[in-house]
This record gives C-alpha cells, sequence and structure tokens, in this order.
C-alpha cells in the first residue's frame, strides 16, 4: 500500500514537473501563460495526469498503483496535447488578427474571438461590409490549419427595434460568417450558428458607444470531446 501510494505520488509530481520544465515556445507572449508563469500546457497536462491517476487506481483495485501510472500518463498526455494545440492556435491567431479591430480571448480550453460591429456588417444588414473580408480570410487560413475544433459562431445585436427582428437579424449574422468561411474552403461540419440577438450584452445599451459593442459576432472556438491533439507543424 505504501509503496502503492509513493508510485501515484512520484508519477504525479513527475508529470507536473515535466509539463513546467517542457518549453514552450509562445511562452514569451504572454497568451500562453497561467496568473503563476505555468503554460497551459503544463496546467492541463498536470491536471490530466492527477485526474488520471484517481482515476485509473479507482478502476484497477487490484493493483492501484499500477491503475494510477497508466492513467496518469494516457490522461496526461491527452490533456497535455490539447494544451499545446490551444496555445499554437491561439498565437497564430494573435499574430494573424493584429490591427483588424478583432480581439482574441483565451478562456480557460477555450479560444473566443470579438468581432466589434464597426467592421462586420451595415447597420441592420446581414451583407459582410468590405473590411471584413481580410478577418475572415486570416480566420479561414487558420481554421484550415487547426482543423480539429469545433468552430461556434455566434451573432449579437443591440436592444435597438423588437427582440424578433433583433434575434433573425443575429442568426442571419452568424450564417453570413459562416457561408463565407465554407466557401474559403472550411469544412462546415464543424461548425454550429446561432442567433442570440439582444441578449447577454458586453455593455449598455443607454448609449451609443455601449450599443456598438454589443452589435458583434463572436467566434468560440472548442476542443472536440474524445479528441487526440497534436498541433500542425509551424509554416
Amino acid at each position: 500500500m505504501f509503496t502503492s501510494r509513493r508510485l501515484i505520488l512520484a508519477t504525479v509530481a513527475a508529470a507536473l514537473l515535466s509539463g513546467c520544465a517542457s518549453p514552450n515556445p509562445y511562452d514569451n507572449q504572454g497568451q500562453a501563460q497561467s496568473g503563476q508563469g505555468v503554460s497551459r500546457t503544463a496546467k492541463y497536462g498536470g491536471l490530466g495526469a492527477l485526474a488520471g491517476a484517481v482515476a485509473g487506481a479507482a478502476i484497477d483495485h487490484n493493483n492501484r498503483g499500477k491503475g494510477a501510472l497508466i492513467g496518469a500518463v494516457v490522461a496526461g498526455a491527452a490533456s497535455a496535447g490539447y494544451g499545446y494545440y490551444a496555445d499554437r492556435q491561439e498565437a497564430q491567431l494573435r499574430a494573424s488578427m493584429a490591427n483588424t479591430g478583432v480581439e482574441v480571448q483565451r478562456q480557460g480550453d477555450q479560444i473566443k474571438l470579438i468581432m466589434p460591429g464597426n467592421i462586420t456588417f451595415a447597420t441592420d444588414s446581414s451583407a459582410i461590409a468590405p473590411s471584413f473580408y481580410s478577418p475572415l480570410n486570416n480566420l479561414a487560413t487558420s481554421f484550415k490549419q487547426f482543423n480539429e475544433n469545433i468552430i461556434e459562431i455566434v451573432g449579437f445585436t443591440d436592444s435597438t427595434g423588437s427582440r424578433q427582428h433583433n434575434m433573425d437579424l443575429s442568426q442571419a449574422r452568424a450564417q453570413a460568417v459562416a457561408t463565407y468561411l465554407t466557401s474559403q474552403g472550411v469544412d462546415t461540419t464543424r461548425l454550429a450558428v446561432r442567433g442570440m440577438g439582444p441578449d447577454q450584452p458586453i455593455a449598455s445599451n443607454a448609449d451609443a458607444n455601449g450599443r456598438a459593442q454589443n452589435r458583434r459576432v463572436e467566434v468560440n472556438l472548442k476542443p472536440i470531446p474524445g479528441q487526440q491533439y497534436e498541433a500542425p507543424a509551424q509554416q
């Protein structure tokens, strides 16, 4: 029993330390760091190893030490794989979206792109604005290179006008983005489209500046459940 416990602890410690020690080519760019200076790759790998060790020990009742070791290695590798994949994609998106007006955010295991109304669509229109084509082309290029995400496209409006009109308009705008990305070679089976209308505002609708912020399109990149991830080679 004592030996099994030491094996579990050693396995988890090794996974955490190896994750922290592994060089991350994007550490100096700021987007792949956690609050304490540990890359998401290391964080996901270490936490995955811990969860895997617990699960492995629970599954193999006859040899908990062996089960923990197997669980830690498998789960840790899978988690670190997505963490590194997302780090790479985030860095590529930040570079390609620079100076376009598109904001790139990282929220745990998801990447969010916020596209403000001043570059996306004219007022009360779902026709793609000329200023929006360049960011969309960059997105299409990234999505074809990093082709193992779920891509959720969500349209939003301000609160001006009827709710039903805004729901329809936001859906049409999200669909216009999806249609254009598909025309540029992005696999349509990866795309999900939603219109949220005036729901989930990010600013006050009481003034023009706030309404402009609320008129936006968001693209959320999410991992595919159960997918094994390996980041594509650098171009």
